[in-house]
């Protein structure tokens, strides 16, 4: 790479800022141009942030967890207030099949009863009897995360433009990395979107340390934990390109699992309810591709905080050599 080689990076959302910055670091000079009016403005800012390659295994190809495995570790140098607690996988009495089910599609787990589950949530305590407990999974915190990773990328020379206000002209640039997911539908025709949907609940409460999922006959659901007594507790396996509302039926799956998970999310307060569309190719599986001077990034479903470092680092390679 030349030494003034400069990138112009579109799209703020997770896998844009994760490419900026990884350029950044490689020593392109990055200018990263956001339509919105924030970082992460699209599905990014919607997301639980659960780093979990081993749960994710249960329904993803061997390749996500393959190339994941050092998410925890990128997120942990580069944002603060990573959690590295693990990830907590039950079921309701009714669905304790479920269990043996999602730990014969993954691995590095240990499956534990009801004394353990009480020595890692104190609150669940007498609720569950049994558990996969994934010791090498974390979190994080995307609303905190993705400014965080803004401030990294200024701090290392390059420019944030949100609202698009003020980009030069593409041509002024040594090259282009397109990240705006289903926006690039135009040059990426296979793209399709997935739904996901969240509730912000504020409980005081109850107190968990770790993401929990929540086995459910339809949909996966997740609570995971964030400060001051928030909890984000969301579904993003839907297969539909509807970007409304949440619909009554979503909604009471998603507050039904909480007040399964514990009672005391009965008196919880939802802060927010709020859905996106996450870009998807036929296989789940996301691309680094190119056309002349732009290399393209899409298609990472429900993984974007997971596989946007492996996926920095194929550009990164592309572009600095």
């Amino acid at each position: 790479m030349k030494a003034e080689t400069t990138v112009l990076v579109r799209g703020a959302g997770v896998t844009g800022l994760v490419t900026a910055v990884t350029l950044a670091e490689r020593g392109a000079r990055v200018t990263l141009a956001e339509s919105g009016s924030r970082v992460g403005s699209g599905a990014s800012w919607m997301a639980g942030g659960m780093l979990a390659p081993w749960c994710e295994a249960e329904s993803a190809p061997p390749e996500v967890t393959e190339h994941s495995t050092g998410s925890l570790s990128w997120w942990s140098r580069h944002v603060p207030d990573v959690v590295s607690n693990g990830s907590l996988v039950l079921a309701p009495p009714r669905d304790t099949a479920e269990i043996s089910r999602f730990g014969r599609r993954t691995s590095h787990f240990k499956e534990i009863g009801s004394e353990e589950i009480a020595t890692l949530e104190p609150d669940l305590a007498g609720r569950f009897s049994r558990a996969l407990f994934f010791r090498e999974e974390g979190h994080l915190d995307p609303r905190k995360a993705l400014p965080a990773l803004s401030e990294r990328l200024i701090s290392l020379g390059g420019r944030l433009l949100t609202d698009q206000a003020g980009v030069p002209a593409q041509s002024t640039f040594d090259r282009i990395v397109d990240c705006t997911g289903l926006r690039a539908r135009e040059n990426l025709t296979t793209l399709r979107g997935v739904r996901g949907e969240m509730i912000l609940l504020r409980c005081r409460d109850v107190t968990l340390h770790r993401p929990v999922r929540l086995l459910h006959p339809r949909i996966p659901i997740y609570i995971v934990p964030r400060a001051h007594h928030l909890f984000m507790v969301g579904a993003t396996m839907v297969e539909s390109e509807h970007a409304g509302p949440m619909t009554l039926r979503s909604m009471s799956e998603l507050l039904n699992a909480a007040w399964v998970l514990h009672p005391g999310f009965a008196e919880a307060e939802i802060v927010e309810m709020g859905t996106g569309l996450r870009p998807s190719y036929p296989d789940n599986m996301p691309l680094v591709t190119q056309d002349k001077q732009t290399v393209f990034v899409n298609g990472v479903y429900r993984h974007g905080y997971l596989l946007s470092p492996w996926l920095a680092e194929q550009v990164a390679d592309i572009i600095c050599g």
